[in-house]
């Protein structure tokens, strides 16, 4: 599934953005468990990577998305893209403590759903700011004046094992544990949502991704494909493209986000 959007809303401020999104089930799995959404009025981005038996992962990481699009969606189109950080940081985290809980509840009433849960990534993209919050191990990158970082941490055992010294990131690749994840939303009662702002400059391009892009594609290659002069959606595609050609052993998502011309009376408000 391809979508592209850019913001056109008459009489609100003008949010200097473009999306475009993919997903895909990769070249091994049947099912995709990855769900995406963005809004481009309101600048919101939302990427999940379900787990669980049966369908479990498809129904966690759906219910995550459409809880999110309703109740801190609904909150932002009131508040407004100019909303200060802090408000913006306590109702994300209350749309996904109320995500969460639904999720939890969902797979308690149901058997068949039971364990299920999913990670997450999402970003509220203003004139002049951006918020990305996280849970477990979907990323977001941003290429920036010819340097991609990723500026999301995975919270995964993998990840604590680097931090404490125990394995090198180039060990990490190689192990059989790689989709551990130490934080996901659905499985215990409270969750953290990890959460940052960063300033926006004029052609940022920011990437969220599930780990069956991250796991499949090094950083150089997302680098090389990411600073192509290509529209956003082409650019979604050739991601996707190049981690069915290195394996696609999971299902597949992007969503992308460039800003556009970023004003002075932007980043001084």
């Amino acid at each position: 599934m391809a979508i592209t959007g850019a913001v056109h809303a008459p009489g609100a401020v003008s949010l200097p953005w473009q999306f475009a999104a993919l997903t895909h089930s990769g070249r091994v799995r049947a099912n995709n468990e990855d769900a995406i959404a963005f809004d481009p009025a309101l600048g919101l981005a939302i990427l999940a990577d379900g787990m669980g038996g049966y369908n479990g992962g498809e129904v966690a990481s759906g219910m995550a998305i459409a809880l999110l699009q309703a109740s801190f969606g609904r909150w932002l189109a009131h508040a407004g893209p100019r909303a200060h950080a802090r408000t913006v940081r306590r109702a994300l985290q209350a749309g996904v403590d109320e995500a969460n809980d639904a999720i939890l509840e969902a797979g308690v009433a149901n058997l068949q759903l039971q364990g299920m849960g999913t990670t997450l990534v999402v970003a509220a993209f203003g004139p002049h700011r951006v918020i990305v919050g996280h849970i477990g191990d979907s990323r977001c990158y941003r290429l920036r004046g010819g340097r991609l970082e990723q500026l999301t941490r995975d919270h995964s055992l993998l990840q604590e094992q680097i931090d404490a010294g125990v394995i090198t990131p180039a060990q990490a690749a190689l192990s059989p544990h790689r989709n551990l994840v130490t934080r996901a939303l659905g499985i215990e009662r409270h969750v953290d949502l990890e959460m940052h702002e960063h300033s926006v400059r004029s052609g940022d391009l920011y990437l969220l991704c599930s780990d069956g892009l991250s796991e499949m594609v090094l950083e150089e290659q997302l680098f090389s494909l990411l600073s192509q002069h290509t529209e956003l959606s082409e650019k979604a595609t050739m991601l996707v493209e190049i981690a069915n050609e290195n394996g696609g052993r999971d299902n597949i998502s992007v969503v992308l986000a460039r800003a556009g011309n970023i004003s002075e009376r932007d980043i001084a408000a």
